[in-house]
């Protein structure tokens, strides 16, 4: 059995991709959801992947989550923090239960995930966490102060755990996507989407894939002298 990778938010979208590029790899994989229960047994159906329902954003029952990995998969090698949400409005419109349930689930996942795997990784003297951040938490976004914040906290998170992890084989990294090719995007207005692609050099948006290929190389032993990075994957919308 190869080691075994968890993917949060893991059964769609950008987390999908990931789930199937790092199983090509030779991961054992794992995809966590938090409440579509249908998308969850398709993707176990359509992949062969294991799903765990747990909410990243509950301390406890991550903990609680990631032991029965343990148990029942084996122990936590690989992190992949990919589950986020969404609850957009300016400042003057955002109630605090739009920023706390943002930050709750975009950076108190990440910690909540790093906390149940990073001893296991350092007894073991080798782990990977990447957490996939966001252009928006690089270049802020009007109406998204809870989500850029997250982000952008995602970032500065990576690079402190970075410190702690280097000493004993394990990498923290993160991944800040441009504008993808996903369900989200696609609910996206047209004439919206057009203005979007247009500040985009390369011309289009990004595909999963191309997230995944990156999560893949950070994971492996070829990005083992990396960390404490951000790898920006959005076609040169933002240069950082």
């Amino acid at each position: 059995m190869g080691k075994v990778a968890v993917v949060t938010g893991g059964t769609r979208g950008i987390g999908r991709a990931i789930c199937e590029s790092l199983k090509e790899d030779g991961f054992t994989v794992v995809a966590s959801y938090a409440g579509n229960d249908d998308a969850a047994r398709k993707f176990t159906d359509e992949t062969g992947t294991a799903t765990y329902k747990f909410d990243v954003g509950d301390h406890e029952a991550t903990i609680a989550a990631c032991n029965k990995i343990t148990e029942e998969v084996g122990p936590i090698d690989v992190v992949v923090n990919n589950a986020g949400i969404t609850r957009d409005g300016t400042l003057m419109r955002m109630s605090l239960q739009d920023w706390e349930d943002v930050m709750r689930t975009n950076l108190g996942g990440c910690f909540n995930m790093a906390k149940a795997a990073f001893e296991g990784m350092k007894e073991r003297k080798w782990g990977r966490i990447i957490n996939i951040g966001s252009i928006n938490g690089q270049a802020g976004q009007y109406g998204q102060v809870n989500y850029a914040a997250a982000k952008s906290g995602i970032h500065g998170f990576t690079k402190a755990l970075a410190q702690e992890g280097a000493r004993y084989g394990i990498t923290v990294n993160a991944i800040a996507p441009g504008y993808i090719d996903t369900d989200m995007v696609a609910a996206v207005p047209e004439n919206v989407l057009e203005k979007i692609v247009a500040k985009i050099p390369v011309g289009r948006l990004g595909q999963a894939s191309e997230i995944a290929r990156g999560v893949s190389f950070l994971a492996s032993e070829n990005g083992a002298f990396i960390t404490g990075s951000t790898l920006s994957i959005n076609g040169g919308q933002h240069m950082y």
